[in-house]
């Protein structure tokens, strides 16, 4: 039997050298000796990111005459775009992300969203993380509704984690799902140990809706502090950079390879409102970019083999207008882009219907147009990698369409 550390250090680097046959991590998974529970991973990027300069149309000449500052450069140009599929590029910033694609193991939406049409970054992101675009009614949020489906005969304290100081409207609700900003420091401040009379003061303060978040949560602790996922170090030679993205991202890795029960994690990063002063190909934006993706290209370095069983996906609120403004910047828009990255990603392909920049292809003439509901891309990670039985309280008055962004089960 091959030595499972050898296997894991020898895979790792497979993913930055050599030749990479498609999907690496389903090789590896089904290489290891043994196969983990499921994970989603969702990233938030806050401030609607400039979809159309993270997975630029290169191929398309109205991308640049509405951008002439702040447009990427085409392939082969200095500073230009890594070519995707011949009309597609990866902004130069992704860099790190380009051997997965290559690998089969990432691929993209474009065109996709929200139908709703506000411009507001609070209304947008509460419609997206409720799950009902439009309805502001709704109380929970749609990632807590469908892990509340779920119904395995041990459910783990564990098994949804938002790395964020409070709970994020996505996990908020009835699935117990705990929030924490550094597993190491979560349950009693100061490192003391969680007794069972404190508990018991703590939880008749709480007394009632709480009470149970309470009990769920000293349950959590408990077994964050048997585990120890902190004494884990990133493996496979993956090196995370600073930044509260990478941070979260190296916890969230810790937690999946220390079998807590992980099943959802959920982490944030802002600074996308690039109003003033994107830049192009280098700037404000490249410099997000960069931090960005080397915080998920070490992640899945670090994870591994086990990506074979983990499904990282990105989201954003809304796009931005496709022409730049009078600061050199862009503003609220319409469609978006989204990542996915796994053992489970049919990937190597930008997905999506593209709808055009033409002047009589833009939503309100000013925006790209959605094509993608971006439900239909989680209903089927959610079916597929988590197994939820049924989507119609997860997306109320909603039904999804297959857009194939996964490999069969």
């Amino acid at each position: 039997m091959i030595d499972r550390r050898f296997f894991l250090k020898s895979s790792g680097l497979a993913l930055v050298g050599g030749t990479l046959l498609p999907n690496v991590f389903v090789r590896m998974a089904n290489a290891a000796t043994t196969k983990g529970n499921k994970t989603l991973v969702a990233i938030f990027q806050r401030g609607a990111v400039d979809g159309l300069n993270m997975i630029v149309p290169y191929g398309e000449e109205a991308y640049y005459a509405a951008r002439p500052t702040i447009a990427v450069p085409r392939p082969g140009a200095e500073g230009g775009a890594i070519d995707l599929d011949g009309f597609f590029g990866l902004h130069p910033s992704l860099a790190s992300l380009s051997p997965y694609f290559k690998d089969h193991s990432l691929a993209m939406v474009h065109a996709v969203g929200s139908p709703d049409t506000t411009r507001s970054h609070f209304d947008a992101q509460d419609f997206m993380e409720s799950g009902t675009p439009g309805v502001k009614s709704t109380e929970d949020g749609f990632l807590s509704r469908a892990v509340g489906l779920k119904k395995e005969s041990t459910i783990s304290p564990l098994r949804a984690v938002a790395l964020s100081p409070a709970m994020p409207r996505i996990l908020s609700g009835g699935a117990g799902a705990v929030a924490m900003t550094n597993i190491s420091q979560f349950g009693i401040r100061g490192g003391a140990n969680v007794s069972g009379g404190f508990e018991s003061m703590y939880a008749e303060a709480v007394a009632g809706t709480l009470g149970g978040t309470a009990k769920e949560s000293f349950e959590a602790a408990r077994i964050l502090k048997s585990a120890d996922p902190q004494k884990l170090q990133p493996e496979n030679g993956a090196v995370y950079p600073n930044g509260p993205l990478a941070n979260s991202l190296r916890q969230i890795a810790q937690l999946i390879k220390s079998n807590v029960g992980l099943e959802v994690a959920f982490a944030d990063v802002s600074g996308w409102d690039t109003h003033a002063g994107e830049g192009g190909a280098q700037g404000q934006l490249a410099n997000s970019l960069r931090n960005f993706s080397d915080a998920i290209a070490a992640f899945a370095r670090d994870l591994g083999s086990r990506m074979g069983d983990v499904v990282l996906v990105t989201m954003s609120e809304f796009g931005r207008t496709v022409r730049e403004n009078g600061n050199r910047g862009t503003d609220h828009g319409h469609a978006n882009v989204m990542l996915l990255l796994g053992g489970g990603v049919k990937g190597g392909k930008v997905h999506g219907k593209w709808p055009g920049l033409g002047s009589q292809q833009l939503y309100e003439n000013r925006d790209l147009a959605i094509t993608t509901d971006f439900r239909d891309i989680f209903a089927e990670l959610l079916t597929k990698q988590l197994a939820v039985p049924s989507l119609k309280t997860v997306f109320p008055g909603y039904e999804p369409k297959v857009r194939g962004v996964l490999l069969s089960s």
